[in-house]
């Protein structure tokens, strides 16, 4: 469906990335312009740049992208979900207390710092921390964190953030921006705003993963997606009680693009990528 995906793209920014032309560019969240300094000095420190050398040597990458929708509640598909080589989680959804409907298994959480757990304990043990920018701000957090320095509430953020992520710096990783370049303008088709942030080009961080993994594995599932607004007294997310019915009507478009998302990957081929939707 999309020609486009077939081009090669690593998973995570290394210390060349200074070289790759297709983020260069764009500012943040499509690019990494402006922020030479500050990912290199990440890099020094985390000092890895692919997934695991077990994940890396795998001659059939199968992974799943698992959202936080509340159509995953009562499912019972967590060990489903824990079979696939790669389990991908965003921000701060819980695994804890919801084994049975989301499985247990996490190999990637990618987030950003509003996105993140902010306690300690909430994190997977064997997981890796991926960060996918989404403002320059957002670089200059994550080098608080792998530093340990004193994270500062002042930095531009629209909420609370996390001060401390509980991983050593090789546990660490940068998404390159560029799968949100492609999530944005490929993908969703997002207006282009000359590759600047704002008027309704941001995509959402699930889109962004789904994207990441059609370059990277040879099957891709993705599990709750979308929402399910004829029924008002669904679960929003998995993990909380609010309910559909508190969804205000602004929201209406972005859930439909999102059904639509979902849909399409039923049907899409990218690169030699199997989609499935369970």
């Amino acid at each position: 469906m999309y020609s486009r995906f077939s081009k090669p793209a690593p998973m995570f920014l290394d210390d060349s990335f200074r070289k790759w032309a297709r983020i260069r560019e764009f500012v943040p969240p499509f690019g990494i312009k402006g922020q030479d300094n500050l990912i290199k000095a990440i890099l020094s420190v985390t000092k890895e740049y692919r997934l695991t050398p077990a994940l890396d040597s795998l001659s059939c990458r199968r992974c799943i992208i698992v959202g936080n929708g509340g159509v995953l509640a009562n499912k019972s598909l967590g060990s489903r979900i824990d079979d696939y080589d790669i389990v991908v989680r965003l921000n701060s959804a819980p695994v804890k207390g919801f084994e049975k409907d989301v499985g247990s298994k996490t190999t990637l959480r990618i987030t950003y710092p509003e996105g993140a757990m902010q306690r300690p304990e909430q994190y997977e043990r064997d997981s890796l921390f991926v960060l996918a920018g989404f403002k320059w701000q957002d670089f200059k957090w994550l080098k608080y964190i792998v530093y340990k320095e004193r994270v500062s509430a002042s930095d531009g953020f629209w909420k609370s953030v996390a001060t401390r992520v509980p991983k050593e710096p090789p546990e660490i990783r940068i998404l390159n921006p560029y799968f949100i370049q492609e999530a944005a303008f490929t993908l969703i088709g997002l207006p282009f705003n000359n590759g600047l942030m704002g008027r309704g080009n941001i995509p959402t961080l699930g889109s962004v993963a789904v994207t990441m993994a059609l370059h990277g594995c040879d099957e891709v599932a993705v599990a709750g997606f979308g929402y399910d607004m004829s029924t008002p007294n669904a679960p929003l997310h998995y993990y909380e009680t609010v309910r559909m019915s508190a969804i205000k009507e602004t929201w209406t478009s972005g859930v439909s693009t999102l059904r639509s998302f979902s849909a399409a990957l039923v049907w899409g081929r990218w690169r030699n990528s199997l989609i499935v939707l369970i």
